[in-house]
Parts: C-alpha cells; sequence; structure tokens
C-alpha cells in the first residue's frame, strides 16, 4: 500500500550538456585538471550500500531511494551509460521475516543470512524498477558471486553482457547472490568481502571510466570524521594513514572496505571517488568533476586479461622461479614465459589452467599467471641447479600471454 501511495519528485535543473559536447568542455574551467575525467566519464557505475537505502529501523529509504533515481536517470539523458551496485536486501529480508537485528548481523549466522537475502532481493528489485519505469528507464537484475569472476569464461559472459545491456540504454543492478554464496565473510572462495569489492571488479572489468562509492560520511578522513583533528582526504595516495572506526551491521564493509576497493577500482584504470551517499545529488556532483569526497586517481588501464588475473582470481598456489627467471621477466624485452627450468619451488596443489602466484627466490610476488601444468607434473620434473638440462626443461609451465608483472601496477 506505501509503494502505491509513493510518488516521485522531479527536480528542477537546468538541462546537462552532453558528455564531451562543447558547452561541457566550456565548463571544464572550472573543474581541476585531476577531476576533469569524471566531468567526462562515458560509463559511470554508483555503489549504495545498505546505510543509504535503508532507514535506521531497517525499512526502505523511499525518498533518497526516489532521489537516487532520478540521479542516475539524468546520468542517462547526459549520454552516460551508468551501472548501479545496490546493497540492502538481507536488511529488507530481515523485516520481512521478522528477525531480530543482532541475530541476522552475526557474520556466523549464515542460514538466517540467506532466507534475509532471498526474501528481501525481490523487495529491494521491484521497488527500483517501480521507480525507474515511472521515469521511462528500463533496468536489469543481475546477481554475481565470486565463482562468475574465478572462471575467465564467465568473467567474458558477465562482461559482455553488461556491455550491451550498457548499449541499449539499460541501467544493471548488481548485487551479490547471497542465497547461495552463504554471506559468510570467511569464505574467500565463493564471496566478496562485500559490495564495495564488487563494485570495482564491476567497474575495471567493464572499462568504466568512474567510480561513485557512496557511504555514511561525507569522504576519507584521516581518523573518524566526529574525532579532533580529522581531516578529510581530497585526493587519495598510500603515504596517508587513516584511523579506520567501525563497519556497518547489517553490510559487511566500511571505510577500510571502501579504500581497498577504491585501490583495485583505481588501479584497474577507473577514477573513483568515496562520498556520502546521504545526499543523492552527490552524484551529479561527482561526475560534474566537482571537489568532493576522496578521489582515488586513475592508473594506466591494463587489458580485460591483466584485470582478470590481478583483481577477479585467487591463487592456488605458489610457483617460485629463480632470479635469473625474474630478471627476464621483468626486462624491457618483457619475455615473460616461465620455463620449467626457471621453477626451483611449487606450493600448493593445482591443475592446469589454475592462477598462481609467481615469486622469487626470497618469497616477494612479483608476478601471478595461469599454469599449463598441474602442480605434481611440475614437482617431479623440476630440475635441480647445477644439473644438466634435460629436454623437458624447455617446456613451458606459463605462457607470456597469460602472465601479469605486478610490479608497478
Amino acid at each position: 500500500a506505501g509503494f502505491a501511495k509513493l510518488s516521485l519528485r522531479h527536480f528542477s535543473s537546468k538541462p546537462t550538456a552532453p558528455v564531451g559536447s562543447a558547452r561541457a568542455w566550456l565548463s571544464d574551467t572550472t573543474i581541476a585538471p585531476e577531476r576533469m575525467p569524471l566531468g567526462h566519464a562515458r560509463r559511470v557505475v554508483v555503489k549504495v550500500g545498505t546505510v543509504v537505502v535503508s532507514n535506521s529501523d531497517g525499512t526502505l529509504a523511499l525518498s533518497r531511494m526516489g532521489a537516487l533515481v532520478e540521479q542516475l536517470r539524468d546520468l542517462v539523458q547526459e549520454g552516460r551509460q551508468v551501472l548501479l551496485v545496490s546493497s540492502g536486501a538481507v536488511g529488507l529480508g530481515r523485516l520481512r521475516l521478522g528477525l531480530a537485528k543482532d541475530v541476522v548481523a552475526n557474520p556466523a549466522n549464515v542460514i538466517d543470512r540467506q532466507a534475509c537475502a532471498a526474501a528481501g532481493q525481490g523487495i529491494l528489485m521491484s521497488t527500483y524498477d517501480m521507480m525507474f519505469q515511472r521515469l521511462g528507464i528500463t533496468c536489469a537484475q543481475v546477481l554475481i558471486t565470486q565463482g562468475d569472476f574465478l572462471s575467465r569464461e564467465r568473467y567474458s559472459y558477465l562482461t559482455d553482457t553488461l556491455d550491451r545491456l550498457t548499449s541499449l540504454g539499460v541501467i544493471p543492478i548488481i548485487n551479490e547472490n547471497d542465497v547461495v554464496t552463504g554471506c559468510s565473510e570467511l569464505d574467500t572462495q565463493r564471496i566478496f568481502s562485500d559490495n564495495d569489492k564488487l563494485s570495482a571488479l564491476v567497474a575495471a572489468g567493464a572499462d568504466a571510466d568512474g567510480l561513485a562509492l557512496l557511504t555514511d560520511v561525507d569522504a576519507v578522513y584521516t581518523k573518524p570524521p566526529g574525532e579532533p583533528g580529522a581531516e578529510r582526504i581530497k585526493i587519495f595516495s598510500p603515504q596517508y594513514e587513516v584511523k579506520i572506526g567501525e563497519k556497518s551491521s547489517l553490510g559487511r564493509g566500511g571505510m577500510s572496505s571502501k579504500i581497498a576497493a577504491a585501490r583495485v577500482a583505481a588501479s584497474g584504470g577507473v577514477h573513483t571517488v568515496v562520498a556520502s551517499g546521504f545526499d543523492v545529488t552527490n552524484i551529479k556532483r561527482i561526475f560534474s568533476g566537482e571537489d568532493i569526497g576522496t578521489l582515488f586517481p586513475a592508473a594506466p588501464r591494463p587489458n580485460k586479461r591483466q584485470r582478470w588475473l590481478t583483481y577477479a582470481t585467487t591463487t592456488s598456489g605458489i610457483l617460485k622461479v629463480r632470479q635469473s627467471a625474474k630478471e627476464r621477466m621483468l626486462s624491457a624485452n618483457h619475455d615473460s614465459t616461465v620455463l620449467l627450468a626457471d621453477v626451483v619451488g611449487v606450493e600448493g596443489k593445482f591443475g592446469s589452467r589454475g592462477v598462481v602466484s609467481v615469486r622469487d627466490e626470497a618469497n616477494q610476488e612479483f608476478a601471478r599467471g595461469m599454469v599449463q601444468l598441474d602442480s605434481d607434473a611440475i614437482v617431479d620434473q623440476i630440475i635441480p641447479e647445477g644439473l644438466a638440462l634435460s629436454f623437458n626443461a624447455a617446456h613451458t609451465v606459463m605462457s607470456s600471454h597469460d602472465v601479469v608483472i605486478l610490479e608497478g601496477m
């Protein structure tokens, strides 16, 4: 009944110039150079957490969601492609099922959290769908698990689908499929640590130009904003020391997860801003290049395969190589092929096509790649140093196109 009475208020605003238009170019004079790529961003990802879409009692913050939807509609009308990553299903499901908040907030209570996710996802999605439909925008539900990123084939299917949806003017609404992943923070093979990391991987994998991580604070501060001496960090760099406060109760994220996710996205070539989601007009301000929140400037964008190997996978073992092999792999010739003769040790059990960490003899990781032989086959054929090399020593363990060098990324 409450949804039937809902009416979305349309904000009155001047029409915005299309991305890359002459009028938009003229307005660039008021944008700081480091923020200019956000003003020009064609494909953008917006992530909203549980605290943004829900009230303190766990009900949907309908007015805030309505304003959020209008802001995303405005981005589409500017000629941008928009993807939304939204939390909130577990909290909504908890209310629908009548479960106590402290019970569901316990990460060890996997089954109840799964049940809440199942009951809440439909409520969350139907609310978004109704709101977007009233504004003439089509949205689509996309539920993702960690396995969709671990598999190279499924990763490609996912990114291709997101490409097609956005090209059709559809806004994909993305969430982790908590019903089948278990909502547990301990199972890193099956789940994302939180939707912050999910949004970072989606943004990098979908070749997004900008990512807005909306949270319950204005920006990343040197310490929790309520503490004396806390200062907003305008542009983040690794040199900053940040004192972290508490994370949200029904979500799995906190400021530490947002910083980690923002750094992953930025390393993947995505300009990222952490800002407050309580004022949803911040979305338009972020992608107009205004100086709000904390900016994580993008690094040069690696190719899609490098991004998958670096960020979307978890390693299943370790391959230790000789110093001579490391020097060759890091040389200007970029010959990153790993031969049996290069290998001095193997840790862990993995099959062929498994992704492993490549380390030097001091156990420092400098590369990551996909092996062509399983761990047992490599161990059986390792050539001890000082012995004559056999024909097998020239066999390839990793081909160069299956290796990504981590140093400098």
